[in-house]
């Protein structure tokens, strides 16, 4: 009596296939592996010794209807960062300020002029340097006043010496830089082998063969994709590895935070496995498939947040960036690497990342082609 046919065995032989076909490809390597490390080595090597930033907040407490306050606000070379206090108190734990300022009376009448005391609050995450460039500055500013406002008056204000500061964790560059060069690993590395694969596969008639044997399509599909995200979850588990050991890369949780960054690393391979049939169905030639490629992946790579932060750009172009699936993979893997949060305090980037999984699989339910 004939064996009714095995589709797990076919599953199963069909990516083991798939899995050494991308060992026999150099390029898949450089891809996602080595030109990855490579950046990290050169990015994560800048700024570890924290470079000069001077952004600032205001604590609530502080006195703003002074004409000091108005003018920290428009100094060339002091950024002031306008958020509420919790947000500003998590920034400056961060590194990401280099003070909270707070304009107070001073309660010296030594001053017949009223004058202010002005208190910095910073974190053990900010460069030294920073704060005394930071006072240095703010005591220009001082100067100038008098100069300007009230020239034959004592100083009208004074940086206090006694500088507060709070526990912080520091925010190094490979924080920043690792979690984007993932994206940047999973992102073309998948896009590219699994565009080529399938579409390699339907023009020298192998999916046409398959399709006329007992193999289900969808196992077609699952071994070719479970053969990639193999290898992609493979590449992160070595990125992480090594930036942790070798660059401090920070995992608030250790190996659970590791696992939690895996999990999204299986959400963003899966969104992009679509997207990469997707091309694969609808270019003629190979020749056009780094066109489309490319016309999707660079700007998740250069909007995204994967080489510097978003906030960089103007608020109009903010929004298009918050659009991108990268810039919430990029959002979620800081988060829970370096923040210490859970996939449950990411659910919105997880929500945009679903709604765009939702959105391509029905565009490639239309047009996924076999023959």
């Amino acid at each position: 009596m004939p064996q009714p046919y095995s589709q797990s065995k076919a599953l199963w032989a069909i990516t083991k296939a798939s899995f050494r076909a991308i060992f026999n490809q150099p390029t898949a390597i450089a891809f996602s592996l080595v030109f990855p490390i490579v950046f990290i080595l050169i990015f994560g090597a800048f700024g570890n010794g924290g470079g000069v930033s001077l952004k600032v907040g205001f604590d609530n407490t502080s006195d703003t209807s002074n004409q000091l306050y108005r003018i920290i606000n428009n100094v060339s070379g002091i950024s002031v960062v306008k958020k509420n206090q919790q947000d500003l108190t998590e920034s400056l734990k961060k590194g990401n300020l280099t003070a909270l300022i707070s304009i107070k009376k001073s309660t010296d009448t030594a001053n017949a002029l009223a004058p202010y005391t002005i208190f910095l609050k910073t974190s053990d995450a900010v460069t030294p340097q920073n704060v005394q460039v930071l006072k240095t500055m703010l005591e220009a500013v001082i100067k100038n006043v008098n100069e300007k406002v009230y020239p034959n008056a004592p100083k009208v204000a004074v940086v206090s010496s006694d500088i507060e500061k709070i526990p912080g964790r520091i925010y190094r560059q490979i924080d920043f830089i690792l979690p984007g060069q993932l994206g940047f690993s999973i992102l073309f590395s998948t896009l590219f082998g699994i565009a080529f694969t399938f579409y390699n596969l339907r023009e020298q008639l192998v999916l046409k063969r398959f399709y006329a044997s007992p193999v289900n399509r969808l196992n077609i599909l699952i071994g070719v994709g479970t053969s990639r995200l193999f290898f992609q979850l493979l590449n992160v588990i070595v990125l992480v590895t090594f930036g942790h050991f070798f660059m401090n890369f920070t995992l608030q949780h250790g190996l659970l935070t590791v696992l939690e960054m895996l999990v999204m690393s299986v959400i963003m391979l899966f969104l992009l496995m679509g997207v990469g049939l997707i091309f694969s169905s609808i270019v003629k030639t190979d020749t056009s498939i780094p066109l489309w490629i490319n016309l999707f992946g660079f700007p998740q790579i250069l909007l995204a947040g994967t080489f510097f932060p978003i906030d960089v750009f103007p608020k109009w172009l903010q929004h298009l960036c918050n659009v991108l699936p990268m810039t919430h993979f990029n959002n979620a893997i800081r988060s829970i690497s370096f923040e210490g949060n859970h996939l449950t305090d990411c659910w919105k980037d997880i929500g945009v990342l679903g709604i765009w999984i939702v959105v391509v699989y029905f565009v490639l339910s239309r047009l996924i082609r076999w023959e």
